[in-house]
């Protein structure tokens, strides 16, 4: 029996911090977020390779690595259900049921080995029960064609499909149980362009079909745009900002330095350009992360206010911001520390 919320939050996660040990080194992989997903929305969770992201997804999921993966404080409250207290056996139940993830790379996802009518079936049997084979078929069948791939594939294997395929199937796994939360982990990334905006559209079709939520993981602002309600920026393992679509793209609201670099580096086509606007440095090493804000060590408005201590965190309605720039938590008005 599903433990209902009274509330319209289907995901809230609150000062959740992972690390990953090892006997050499201490990796502070997630350092203190909070995230909150309403029901039907979809999240936008966006940030550069080694920001966090994907490791807060399987935290989600309880799929950290078992020996070196370590969640140090918080709580992942899923509709009312507290995840990290919940014993492996249930957990079990709630993957691909109520919760599914499209994994980043549908090439070494799939297994080579079965066939992709195979592959569904081991979703549905686990969750649900069948009186037939032909039962069965019929569902495999229908799911196939919510993504677009006719019945008679469904005996084909992994690699008789192209990319785009590949990754149809992934999602079709996915959604085969209508969950209520899909995590989709950069799932556009291995894909050409063309390919890109035919897989977003079967994924923003599908997530109103099933009425699901959606926790988006992309270094793309541009698919954020076209399909999210909310954006979270991440920045070594802290959301360094958090809004709603209109809070975080709207160029007058106020903004982290580094959602202004992220910006700033998005070729413009209407203004000529001979270069790219990069933001300057490389992620800190998340073994040995700088005093204060992790970002002042690439930020061109550093000061060195910016270099120790607690960073405080602006909010102005949905809209927040960690940074200094902001004085008394104001975010109607930029002051110049």
């Amino acid at each position: 029996m599903r433990e209902k919320s009274m509330n319209n939050e289907l995901l809230e996660i609150k000062n959740l911090e992972i690390q990953y040990v090892t006997d050499e080194e201490v990796v502070q992989a997630v350092n203190g977020i909070d995230l909150t997903l309403k029901r039907g929305e979809s999240l936008g969770l966006v940030g550069e390779t080694g920001a966090g992201k994907t490791t807060t997804a399987l935290a989600i999921l309880k799929l950290l690595p078992r020996y070196t993966g370590k969640i140090k404080n918080g709580s992942i409250i899923l509709d009312g259900m507290d995840i990290l207290k919940t014993s492996e056996e249930r957990m079990r139940k709630i993957r691909g049921n109520r919760v599914s993830m499209i994994f980043q790379d549908p090439m070494t996802s799939l297994n080579p080995v079965f066939s992709v009518r195979n592959q569904i079936a081991e979703v549905l049997k686990l969750h649900k029960e069948y009186e037939s084979g032909e039962a069965i078929n019929d569902e495999i069948a229908g799911i196939l064609e919510l993504v677009g791939i006719p019945r008679i594939r469904m005996h084909e294997y992994p690699f008789q499909f192209s990319g785009g395929m590949k990754q149809r199937v992934m999602i079709a796994i996915a959604i085969a149980c209508r969950p209520q939360l899909l995590i989709a982990d950069e799932p556009t990334t291995a894909l050409d362009v063309t390919i890109q905006a035919q897989v977003l559209n079967r994924i923003r079709n599908l997530k109103k079909e099933i009425n699901s939520s959606m926790l988006l993981i992309t270094h793309d602002l541009g698919v954020v745009a076209s399909i999210c309600d909310s954006v979270a920026i991440m920045y070594a393992g802290e959301i360094v900002e958090y809004g709603t679509l209109e809070d975080v793209f709207k160029p007058e609201n106020k903004h982290h330095p580094y959602t202004d670099g992220l910006f700033g580096s998005i070729p413009n086509l209407t203004v000529k350009s001979n270069r790219l606007n990069p933001i300057e440095g490389l992620m800190p090493d998340p073994t040995d992360l700088p005093e204060g804000c992790k970002f002042h060590p690439r930020c061109p408005k550093c000061t060195e206010r910016c270099r120790e201590g607690v960073i405080p965190e602006a909010k102005n309605g949905s809209h927040r911001i960690k940074c200094v720039l902001y004085r008394n938590g104001d975010l109607r008005g930029r002051n110049d520390v």
